[in-house]
């Protein structure tokens, strides 16, 4: 080297003068990624500080207190009267953890944890980011938010962030702490059994290092130095998932909770493939940031095109697999993201920072830089305002404590009165029951689904269905000395459209309700003093039966609930004035006009109804269930091709799978004598199942519905031999083992 020279021997003077400029760029680079992180951090804390609602959290809580109670861990169900004594193994760290910071702090605390869970997942994955992985993650805080809740799972989004970036420091050469691998994993495993994603993530990059032996001596070189120092620490991360109560035995665990919740995908979205539409897709560009999923669907594909044409297989194959991840199971949608924000944000600023020098000046290059990253940063602040904003159609809202929809008040009323007997709840319910009721009281059904499996589901569906003075209800209630019944009542709840027959029923009296949930106590000689001295009245009874003061979303779900509650009960005069009053805390909100919307419907004034339903969608076009409103519009007079473009708007609208409602149009295919479009609908609604759900067998399941419509189908095209072929896999499909 030259003496003075500040290059070695060979660079010219244009390279000094480029290595130059490149210093003012990676110092704009680090002001805009403090910037972006910081704007970043900011979205996550107003994203996650929600009211405590999700349903699972509270069976949680509830395995918490019990395991403190009685120092064991349990392998079989302790929380229900229904399946008692049933396998159930689930690990109790979460549940621990949730129950002493609920001793602590109350939910105020548990909404707390969930804002931290989301801030320290962002922080994780921008740990070692750049300012183009901060854009990303800003773009992905809706989907991290939704699973960093208060609930179990929300450890699984942590620590999958946490693997994620010590790997992928690890992969791109730089010291990575791998010892921290297997000191997580024993937290890991007794937290939520999401564990397994980060066993698949060690696999996929020591998958990354072997595929890299094959390109280039230098390449290879570092791949296996690489790998041969971190097998150590993931041989020790492996053999640390046996640090649990259950031993190996938790893998087995793993296998039945995915098949109980594929058995469940019909009913519980979250476990059903991402729905594939122009409608959803376009709405993951729009300002309000509502469904992400496909704009980082796009984000992947580009960084995995830009990843091969560099020669960088592992992260290419590692975005694709996760993005595949994320449209099977919507579930998984959060863990994508994950992926995407560093895999992919790291390979897309590997571009940028080739490109920069390429670019015409580099002070031209510097200020697009400072303008689209104070754009993004103002977006992230504009998506800030709007998460503290009151949205109509969600069951938890900005801040800390318990979420409105929960059966707070009936649970105090049937703890004050001491009703007899076992309590009937419904599935969503039943987690909150268990908590709050026990553990003197045990639930009838909740969010578990192992223990009680798809069957118990769907009769607890058709149990609510049926009369409350029939058969099926008399058999149950004796067959568990069923007593009591707590209905949730909300605005979002299908069991309003059977409050009127509680109501009148004559086997069962109302003696508590307010807007959320009612209380129906069995007619018997011991409830009938406790009938007399309540003298709840479903025509005259006040709602809101509180007081509809507070915050401004504490009025709104108030009166909103209060109007789906007289409306259900035909009290269509107070119902009215209760949603002028919700209109008045809320005049943008879509809810008000869907509601007016319905009232007209069910007076029969469908003219009415076709004109609120088309001013709900008119405010929130993208909400599936306003389309499937005026679809039922349609249909009830007659309009049928209306019907078919308001139900596959509907479907197309919407961010999780809508396999029944694709059932649903298949069948009006075929009842308007449409074969050819219901054949093709049905092979939609197995393209939209989860492979898991196309192998359940039995009358209600997915393949033996279909597979009866598509012979109904050719059946009406006069092609017999089509139908006996349909006809005879149906017959195939209710075996077990198919």
């Amino acid at each position: 080297m030259q003496t003075g020279q500040p290059y070695p021997a060979g660079m010219d003077a244009r390279q000094d003068a480029s290595t130059s400029a490149a210093a003012p760029a990676a110092s704009l680079e680090r002001r805009l990624f403090y910037l972006l992180v910081l704007a970043a951090l900011a979205y996550a804390f107003f994203a996650g500080l929600r009211t405590v609602s999700d349903p699972d959290l509270f069976w949680q809580l509830a395995t918490g207190r019990w395991v403190a109670q009685h120092h064991r861990t349990f392998s079989t169900d302790v929380f229900s009267y229904t399946a008692s004594g049933a396998p159930w193994i689930y690990p109790a760290g979460s549940a621990l953890f949730f129950y002493a910071a609920y001793l602590l702090g109350g939910y105020v605390l548990l909404s707390w944890i969930g804002a931290a869970a989301c801030v320290g997942t962002v922080a994780l994955l921008l740990r070692r980011g750049s300012a183009v992985s901060a854009v990303v993650a800003i773009l992905a805080l809706p989907l991290i938010a939704q699973r960093t809740a208060p609930r179990a799972e929300m450890f699984t989004v942590i620590l999958f962030a946490a693997y994620l970036s010590i790997l992928w420091q690890n992969y791109v050469g730089s010291h990575a702490r791998l010892w921290l691998l297997p000191l997580l994993m024993p937290a890991w495993v007794n937290l939520h059994l999401g564990f397994a994603s980060g066993l698949a993530l060690i696999v996929a990059f020591a998958g990354m290092d072997i595929l890299q032996m094959l390109h280039g001596e230098t390449r290879s070189r570092q791949a296996v130095q690489r790998l041969r120092s971190a097998a150590p620490w993931f041989l020790l991360t492996a053999a640390c998932t046996v640090v649990n109560p259950w031993g190996w035995n938790i893998f087995s665990a793993i296998l039945r909770q995915n098949h109980a919740m594929a058995e469940h995908s019909m009913w519980i979205s979250e476990w059903g493939k991402a729905p594939m539409s122009w409608a959803v897709i376009s709405r993951s560009v729009s300002l309000t940031n509502a469904q992400p999923f496909y704009l980082l669907l796009g984000i992947a594909a580009i960084a995995v095109v830009l990843a091969l044409l560099d020669g960088r297989f592992g992260p290419a194959i590692l975005l694709l697999c996760a993005a595949y991840e994320g449209v099977r199971h919507v579930r998984t949608e959060a863990l994508s993201a994950c992926v995407v924000v560093v895999v992919g944000g790291s390979v897309l600023a590997s571009a940028v920072r080739r490109a920069t020098p390429r670019l015409a000046g580099a002070r031209s290059a510097r200020v697009f830089a400072a303008a689209a990253a104070l754009s993004v940063a103002a977006l992230a602040l504009f998506w800030s305002a709007d998460a503290v904003k009151i949205h109509d159609t969600s069951l938890s809202s900005y801040g800390a404590g318990l979420s409105w929809w929960l059966p707070q008040r009936a649970v105090e009323f049937v703890q004050r009165e001491n009703l007899p007997g076992e309590i009937f709840n419904t599935y969503i319910e039943g987690g909150y029951i268990a908590w709050a009721l026990g553990p003197e009281r045990r639930d009838y059904i909740d969010g578990r689904a192992i223990p009680f499996g798809a069957p118990a589901l769907l009769h607890q569906v058709e149990l609510l269905q049926s009369s409350p003075d029939g058969a099926m209800w008399q058999a149950e209630a004796a067959r568990y000395n069923i007593n009591t019944i707590i209905l949730p009542l909300n605005r979002f709840e299908e069991e309003l459209g059977q409050l009127k027959s509680y109501c009148n029923s004559t086997a069962w009296a109302p003696v508590y309700l307010d807007e959320v949930s009612g209380v129906f106590v069995r007619r018997s000689a011991t409830s009938e003093d406790l009938i007399r001295r309540t003298n709840v009245n479903c025509a005259t009874a006040r709602f809101p039966a509180g007081s509809a003061a507070g915050s401004s979303a504490d009025q709104f779900n108030a009166w909103a609930n209060a109007a789906t509650l007289l409306a259900a009960l035909g009290r269509n005069r107070e119902a009215q004035s209760a949603l002028d009053k919700a209109a008045v805390v809320l005049p943008a909100s879509s809810f008000v006009y869907w509601l007016r919307g319905n009232m007209a419907y069910n007076l029969g004034v469908l003219s009415d109804a076709e004109d609120q339903y088309r001013k709900a969608i008119s405010r929130d076009p993208g909400l599936p269930l306003y389309w499937f409103s005026l679809a039922a519009v349609y249909k009830h007079e007659g309009r049928i091709p209306e019907t078919i473009q308001a139900q596959r708007r509907g479907i197309d609208n919407s961010t999780t799978p809508q396999t029944a409602q694709l059932l649903k149009l298949a069948r009006l295919y075929l009842d308007t004598q449409q074969p050819r479009a219901a054949l093709q609908t049905f092979d939609e609604v197995v393209r939209s199942a989860s492979p898991e759900l196309l192998a359940t067998t039995g009358t209600h399941d997915l393949m033996f519905e279909v597979d009866q419509g598509r012979a109904a189908a050719w059946r009406s095209l006069g092609d017999s031999k089509r139908a006996a072929e349909f006809d005879q896999k149906a017959v195939q499909d209710l075996v077990p083992g198919k």
